[in-house]
């Protein structure tokens, strides 16, 4: 499987893929990622029941597969708003857990909504 188109920056690359079925069934291989000069690799498609989906690799920075990445979507929002004209969008990140993520591109920022799962819970005292 080939993307059709790669996009990179200085520490992330996004790779579009035909369909949803392709980012679904990828197998990727952790070590090849890791040799990669980048911090992380965004795979990418249109949605069959939203407008993309998703999946995020860091395995450079110890994350072999992401659930569900905020970060990523800092970078795919505008991507998916280029290719769609659309300022409001909804992704699918489909890892094993996977979410939904409700998508805003506001030009210069983006606006991220979804459920969250409650990974960390301390104080801080000053």
């Amino acid at each position: 499987m080939r993307p059709a188109n790669i996009v990179q920056s200085a520490s992330t690359l996004i790779a579009e893929f035909e369909d949803e079925q392709t980012i679904r069934s990828l197998t990727p291989d952790f070590q090849k990622i890791k040799a990669l000069e980048f911090r992380a690799v965004i795979v990418t498609a249109r949605g069959d029941h939203c407008d993309f989906v998703s999946r995020f690799f860091a395995p450079r920075v110890g994350i072999a597969e992401d659930p569900v990445t905020g970060s990523a979507h800092s970078s795919l929002i505008p991507y998916w708003h280029r290719l769609t004209g659309k300022n409001e969008l909804l992704s699918n990140q489909v890892s094993q857990r996977g979410g939904v993520l409700r998508c805003k591109y506001k030009g210069e920022r983006v606006e991220i909504s979804g459920q969250a799962v409650l990974f960390s819970q301390g104080k801080i005292r000053l």
